[in-house]
């Protein structure tokens, strides 16, 4: 669900306070998103701005978004004009869903000048463009040349047309009237079809438009439900839909609905290489295996070439010198057998070559065999690194990038930027504490795992993973466990493997003195010797409340 111009008007409402404010430091954080790094009137804030087709928003925030090391020629552009620059105010068009930022910065002799930001929230038109003081367009984060749109060309160089507001249609919070027979999105600036239906629902139930915009403008919330595995939100109460719902601050409600759906595409426009190349590898291994399985059939057939070089061999005085095949019958039963023959060689030359190709597939049934059981646990590990890059942040992305660099499967990325060399540090671990004071960690890839179970854990902490699935290593740091504390830990193993959409996962556990790593195997494998199991149902809103 996107923004709509009365909720744009309420967030503007709600951090136009905060300006004037300096800008620090210009960050892309993907494709789609640019952040401001704030000194406001408040402390430091980030600002986000999203241009996302679906998820365009812009926010203040104190969440922290990852920061890739090489920046985009428009982050580039804007450094170089904005950072050290102050906002002085931000002015939304009317109730339409774009906004205007007013920077004050210096030029390169020392003159103060006027540069302004534009964000368009437009659905897959959202967009983030840089104008002078003159109105001409700087660059911008999508451009649009004049063979896509004659009458709005987004280019470096073009004049900036600012988006024309609607004739004819009306301020919701200064009219006191309106026509019933047409939609109130035909009548008012800044009504989503989605606003409208919850209004015109409470004007049925006998509240006043008048009160109902009151309602609007003085709230501070965001009520948000979910209808259809589709997230809705205003900032009013949704009486019309029967779905649970939940209020959270405006700004903090915007960072709950946004920020988790966005990550993903975040995540894969940082780390795309890793999705892109764990899906060729799989892509491949897929195709192998079969084709590694006919090859198998193929060699326990080899029984046949011997046979076929015992009858040539008996029957050397028949010349078959031009012909590509023979049949001679069987030394049981006397039934013929047709042997394919190389026309370019005699029935002895013909013989020697059956009982090479029996001899090499003979030998080829432990070599196929061994590439086929290697196969088959390349398919299971990049099946178990792909289901961690769906569940991964973007520091467990990276962590999953430098453990394929280490085992040698990608090349590492010579960073143009230079970096001091840092110390080997062990990865981050996600740790929670229980009310009981008991506290639980788990690791989200091969690398946490590993550093947790093998470096981290004492060997009387109880250890927790899923039985048939990739998937968390969970150590509870404790030893005497109560039925509450071990389904947490389960829970916990469960929602974070494969098995997170079924039911009843069975989750082993037992002490971290009952694990051995094995020899020559991938980072996060172990063995357990003695171990109990339980059977839970992860929900995704236990563990977002532990979380919290």
């Amino acid at each position: 669900m996107a923004l709509d111009g009365i909720l744009l008007h309420k967030i503007v409402s709600e951090i136009k306070d905060e300006f004037p404010a300096k800008i620090n430091k210009i960050y892309q954080v993907s494709n789609s998103e640019i952040l401001f790094q704030l000194k406001t009137q408040s402390g430091r804030k980030n600002l986000i701005i999203s241009c996302h087709t679906i998820y365009n928003r812009l926010n203040l925030t104190e969440r922290s978004y990852p920061t890739p090391e090489e920046p985009s020629s428009f982050v580039m552009l804007l450094r170089k004009h904005l950072e050290g620059a102050i906002i002085q105010s931000i002015v939304q068009g009317g109730l339409d869903r774009y906004v205007k930022l007013e920077c004050q910065t210096r030029n390169d002799i020392g003159d103060r000048v006027t540069l302004f930001l534009y964000v368009e929230l437009m659905g897959k038109y959202a967009n983030l463009i840089f104008v002078d003081s003159n109105g001409k367009i700087m660059d911008a984060l999508k451009r649009i040349p004049p063979f896509e749109n004659n009458r709005r060309t987004i280019q470096p160089g073009a004049m900036f047309k600012e988006t024309e507001i609607q004739d004819g249609k009306l301020n919701p919070f200064e009219s006191v009237t309106f026509n019933h027979e047409i939609t109130l999105t035909k009548q008012f600036h800044g009504f989503s079809p989605f606003l409208s239906k919850e209004v015109e629902y409470r004007l049925q139930q006998d509240e006043s438009f008048t009160s109902i915009m009151k309602e609007i403008e003085d709230s501070r919330l965001l009520y948000i439900a979910i209808i259809d595995n589709e997230t809705v939100f205003h900032c009013i109460p949704l009486k019309h839909i029967e779905q649970k719902q939940k209020s959270y601050p405006l700004l903090e409600g915007l960072d709950t609905v946004y920020f988790h759906k966005e990550e993903r595409d975040r995540i894969k426009d940082l780390s795309g290489d890793i999705y892109r190349f764990v899906n060729k590898e799989l892509k491949h291994l897929r195709q192998k295996l079969p084709k590694l399985q006919s090859s198998l059939e193929e060699s326990l057939d080899c029984e046949k070439w011997h046979t076929y070089g015992d009858l040539l061999y008996a029957n050397l005085h028949i010349k078959t010198k031009g012909e590509s095949k023979i049949e001679l019958p069987s030394f049981d039963d006397d039934l013929l057998i047709t042997i394919p023959l190389d026309p370019k060689l005699d029935i002895k030359g013909n013989a020697k070559k059956c009982f090479q190709k029996y001899n090499k597939a003979k030998k080829g049934q432990v070599y196929i065999q061994e590439q086929i059981d290697l196969c088959t646990k390349e398919i299971d590990y990049f099946e178990g690194i792909q289901e961690q890059l769906d569940i991964s942040s973007f520091d467990d992305a990276k962590e999953i990038n430098q453990e394929l660099v280490d085992l040698g499967y990608m090349k590492k990325k010579v960073s143009k930027i230079r970096k001091q060399k840092k110390k080997e540090t062990l990865p981050k671990i996600k740790k929670v504490t229980l009310d009981s004071g008991i506290q639980i960690s788990y690791g989200k890839n091969n690398l946490q795992n590993e550093a947790l179970t093998f470096k981290i854990a004492n060997k009387n902490d109880m250890w927790f993973h899923t039985k048939d699935f990739h998937g968390a290593h969970v150590v509870v740091h404790a030893t005497d466990l109560d039925e509450e504390t071990i389904r947490t830990a389960a829970m916990i193993a469960a929602y974070y493997s494969k098995g997170r959409e079924s039911s009843s996962v069975p989750v082993n556990y037992c002490q971290v003195r009952n694990l051995k790593k094995i020899p020559g195997a991938k980072p996060g494998m172990a063995s357990l010797s003695t171990y109990k199991t339980i059977y839970i149902d992860p929900e995704e809103e236990f563990i977002t409340k532990l979380e919290q």
